[in-house]
């Protein structure tokens, strides 16, 4: 076996069909985009090459920029969200009563369509019939908000539902790193004196600190390139407060009929998403890391 696996051909024989994959449905779709983002295009007709006047538009866009900032509160949000979710974690990891159900609970909107979700939240949000306002009414609050056609709270609105779909996702990655920390190391800590307090801080923390880093990075590049859900309860809306990048790009696309421009805030968004990513691989980084 050990004689095959060291032949080059075969080697070869093997990675070839994912390396084709691959190119086939990441890189050459990305060198597209930004071909794309050259031209004016309606999507139909012949393109016109137009070098970077979609880029040069694209910078000076107040309603992109508007976009980016809504993306990036998203991302913030999102990534302070993980502490939440590390903390639940560490007590389900703990050996608590009904852990195993709670887990199976957390887990639950990782099950259901994004837009079965939507659907549920924009019944939680309904201004008159919603759970939200009737408990605001029971305790007297007469001038109850429309949660997703006020401007100033729409987007704020969108991201606790956005939170709370992906919050089964990280607490599972989290527990399953918080169970592979071997007991002996917990124990020997307890025996020492140690708070549980203590041991989190000081022993579980550090030996997932790489598990942190990660999801770290997948909540926030999935926030700055997120759509789904936004798109079915507002469609960027009241009057773009709660449009992100990816929604904006949409726009553009199919209901603008700008494919080039569209193509150009798709491929801008590729490289801020590859800078953030890069940024936080530095501000996270430690002497002990090995990449």
């Amino acid at each position: 076996m050990n004689k095959v696996m060291s032949d080059k051909k075969v080697i070869a024989l093997y990675i070839t069909p994912a390396l084709f994959l691959i190119l086939a449905l990441i890189y050459v779709p990305i060198v597209q985009t930004g071909y794309y983002g050259l031209m004016k295009w309606n999507g139909i007709g012949e393109m016109e090459f137009i070098g970077l006047k979609n880029y040069s538009q694209l910078i000076n866009d107040p309603l992109f920029w508007k976009s980016a900032l809504h993306s990036f509160l998203l991302a913030l949000f999102s990534a302070l969200s993980l502490i939440g979710y590390l903390f639940i974690s560490i007590i389900l990891a703990g050996k608590i009563k009904g852990a195993d159900l709670l887990r199976k609970i957390y887990l639950i909107p990782m099950l259901l369509a994004s837009v079965a979700i939507a659907q549920l939240w924009l019944k939680i949000y309904h201004p008159t019939n919603g759970i939200i306002n009737s408990m605001l009414l029971a305790i007297g609050v007469d001038n109850t908000p429309a949660w997703l056609a006020e401007p100033n709270i729409a987007l704020y609105a969108i991201i606790v539902p956005i939170i709370w779909q992906y919050a089964g996702f990280y607490i599972l990655i989290y527990y399953a790193a918080l169970k592979n920390i071997p007991e002996s190391l917990i124990e020997a800590a307890r025996i020492d004196g140690a708070s549980p307090f203590q041991i989190a801080l000081k022993i579980k923390l550090p030996l997932i600190m790489n598990v942190i880093k990660v999801t770290i990075v997948l909540a926030v590049v999935g926030s700055l390139k997120y759509f789904d859900l936004i798109y079915v309860m507002t469609g960027g809306g009241p009057n773009g407060a709660s449009e992100v990048m990816a929604s904006y790009m949409y726009q553009k696309a199919f209901k603008g009929f700008d494919f080039g421009y569209a193509s150009a805030i798709g491929f801008f968004l590729l490289i801020i998403c590859l800078i953030v990513t890069y940024l936080i691989r530095k501000l996270t980084e430690t002497k002990n890391d090995i990449y």
